[in-house]
């Protein structure tokens, strides 16, 4: 069975590496560059499995909160990254920046011994969070951002009933729209010294470029040529969505994992871009999710 904790705590990071120029710092770390770093609210799920046992747990939840405590928020809490552990000093051999995926890693480290870990998801914010799966410096990175569009869904080769029969009121001739949320999921190694999985502000600014500033505030059937000839459908979208970004995020050195696309409260579609899947990688992530 899984079981899982949610914590919170306050810290501050800065992103900035001695020996490099003002203008190489800024060049790393885009707008985050700063010697006196900046402050996140953070929300760390820790996901665990287990047997039940006689008394109904998988776990003691006491036990957990104090493993939790004692290892990772009792030595976060309100302060400032960079000094708080030796492995964020960048001083020492091997200390590298506490970006939200280092983060995640380093505090992977110090509650394995503790607790059966499935998993790890540590949120920056709610656009921004990391998932550690296991003991190595790979992490999933993951970025949320939105845009609005209108659709049609019917086949231009079917009658008005038969769509009718098929997508029925997505089916009306002057379409309808919905306030699309978009979470791109990249996985890559931690770089020992950046702490980045890959350079955020360019994924960001490849997901604004290929897929926001083209699909926003348009008619998709209309507006994006892919969708004269495709039915964009949530899945269709997304799985349009990873074709465009594949290949860009690639070249920045990271794996674009997955994309899904939440089209309303109660409908969302997934596409996963790596083949094949390791079977325990959807497994893990979905222990966190519902976190």
């Amino acid at each position: 069975m899984r079981l899982k904790r949610r914590v919170m705590f306050s810290a501050g990071h800065a992103y900035w590496l001695v020996g490099l120029t003002d203008e190489q710092n800024k060049a790393l770390f885009g707008r985050w560059a700063s010697r006196y770093g900046h402050g996140h609210n953070y929300t760390l799920v820790v996901a665990m499995a287990g047997p039940l046992d006689a008394d109904g747990m998988v776990l003691n939840l006491s036990e957990v909160k104090h493993a939790i405590r004692a290892e990772v928020t009792a030595q976060l809490d309100f302060r400032f990254l960079n000094e708080a552990w030796p492995e964020f000093d960048l001083s020492q051999p091997g200390g590298v920046l506490p970006t939200t995926e280092a983060l995640t890693l380093a505090i992977w480290r110090r509650l394995h011994p503790h607790l059966p870990l499935m998993g790890l998801r540590l949120y920056e914010t709610d656009k921004l969070w990391a998932d550690v799966l296991g003991d190595s410096m790979e992490a999933f990175l993951t970025i949320k951002t939105h845009f609005a569009a209108a659709h049609r869904l019917a086949r231009p080769e079917l009658s008005s009933e038969e769509n009718d029969a098929i997508y029925g009121k997505c089916a009306r001739p002057h379409g309808h729209g919905h306030n699309y949320l978009l979470d791109v999921t990249v996985r890559g190694q931690i770089d020992a010294r950046t702490g980045m999985v890959c350079d955020l502000a360019a994924l960001q600014q490849l997901v604004y470029d290929l897929v926001v500033e083209p699909f926003d505030h348009t008619f998709l059937n209309k507006d994006v040529e892919h969708f004269a000839s495709t039915v964009p459908t949530a899945e269709n979208i997304a799985l349009h969505i990873a074709d465009l970004l594949s290949a860009p995020i690639a070249a920045t050195g990271a794996r674009l994992h997955k994309v899904r696309l939440q089209e309303s409260p109660n409908n969302a579609a997934e596409v996963f871009a790596e083949t094949p899947q390791l079977e325990m990688v959807p497994a893990a992530l979905e222990a966190l999710v519902a976190g």
